[in-house]
């Protein structure tokens, strides 16, 4: 069965969130890392540290979220990151094992 997974990003600042939606998110973890300091927003702003995600089983479900959280305050945000990760810790080891 394939999943799908909405994720927020920070840099090591912690000063930028970046939330984005993908079917492989080990795959897409190593594009950021790969893109730090290029020209795309993650990459200028050095989102790379993963410090939330969800799991979807339908894509259109996956992209209905990633919308509603990009039109979230920042405040709500780091509410629902503090869910699951109040620490912020970055969670890209979860990915690798």
């Amino acid at each position: 069965m394939k999943f799908y997974y909405v994720y927020i990003l920070t840099n090591p600042g912690k000063t930028v969130l970046y939330i984005g939606v993908t079917n492989n998110l080990r795959r897409r973890l190593d594009e950021h890392r790969q893109n730090k300091g290029k020209t795309t927003f993650a990459g200028k702003y050095y989102c790379h540290k993963l410090i939330y995600y969800e799991e979807f089983r339908n894509i259109n479900h996956a992209i209905e979220r990633e919308k509603e959280l990009k039109g979230w305050t920042r405040i709500k945000k780091e509410n629902l990151i503090a869910t699951m990760n109040p620490k912020w810790h970055a969670l890209n080891m979860n990915f690798y094992l």
